[in-house]
């Protein structure tokens, strides 16, 4: 098939591609959500732990900010779920989509700060090392290479000027 004769996009109406938009934002959010419930649970409990009447104030504090991160990445990855719920049936899906897109991708921002400052925590509690930062930091750069940049890369790379 030439060039010009190939199909670009799909042949749906709008409300048809916001429901398989929908569908595929799901699917997203339920192994993001996962990982973040477990991780958010886990930390509920350190606090009750009696290691942690012995972190130091830098180590509470990190664990303090890693909760309050933690609970925002829940509430942005399940919003999409209560906004769904709320604007069910009221014909605004292509506008449920793009905003609960968008909540998703606050929440994985969020859940790549949860991580990373969890990391912090643990690896300072457990080596008291000074290259603790340093694994940290590397540990980012290979979140952001595989959840922004390969993605990112491929968006660039495979989507056409007309796209």
């Amino acid at each position: 098939m030439t060039q010009e004769g190939r199909r670009k996009g799909r042949d749906e109406t709008e409300e048809e591609r916001a429901d398989r938009m929908w569908g595929e934002l799901i699917q997203e959010v339920r192994v993001a959500q996962t990982g973040v419930q477990i991780l958010f649970g886990f930390l509920l409990t350190v606090v009750f732990q009696p290691k942690y009447a012995t972190l130091t104030p830098t180590d509470q504090i990190i664990y303090i900010v890693t909760v309050v991160l933690g609970a925002c990445a829940t509430g942005a990855l399940i919003g999409p779920v209560s906004l769904h719920r709320l604007v069910s049936g009221r014909r605004v899906k292509p506008q449920a989509v793009r905003i609960a897109s968008r909540l998703t991708f606050v929440g994985l921002v969020l859940l790549l700060a949860t991580m990373t400052s969890s990391l912090l925590l643990i690896l300072r509690v457990a080596t008291h090392d000074g290259y603790v930062p340093y694994l940290v930091a590397a540990v980012v750069a290979w979140y952001l290479v595989c959840w922004y940049g390969l993605p990112l890369w491929a968006r660039r790379r495979h989507t056409g000027r007309g796209d």
